[in-house]
């Protein structure tokens, strides 16, 4: 979750290295506006392979905000965090 409310979501093989770059201003450039930051993690999947993870990304950021939080609580994340 960014600063602003908005929701990113991105592959990674290092959670916590991944996390820190964003919030340092050199992740991905959505998340390099001031604005955005800082950046909460509030939910991560793991799968068997980059091929499965970065097609789940794509589908995800591809998805309206009420799905995408639809999804999320269905995950176990705290509605109040995402509406």
């Amino acid at each position: 979750m960014c600063a602003d409310n908005t929701l990113y979501g991105g592959f990674t093989t290092d959670l916590i290295r991944r996390l820190n770059q964003h919030n340092d201003g050199v992740g991905a450039k959505y998340t390099r506006l001031k604005k955005r930051r800082p950046v909460e993690m509030i939910y991560h999947e793991k799968f068997s392979s980059k091929s499965m993870a970065l097609k789940k990304e794509y589908a995800f950021k591809h998805q309206s905000r009420e799905k995408k939080n639809k999804y999320l609580v269905e995950h176990g994340v705290d509605r109040n965090l995402i509406e």
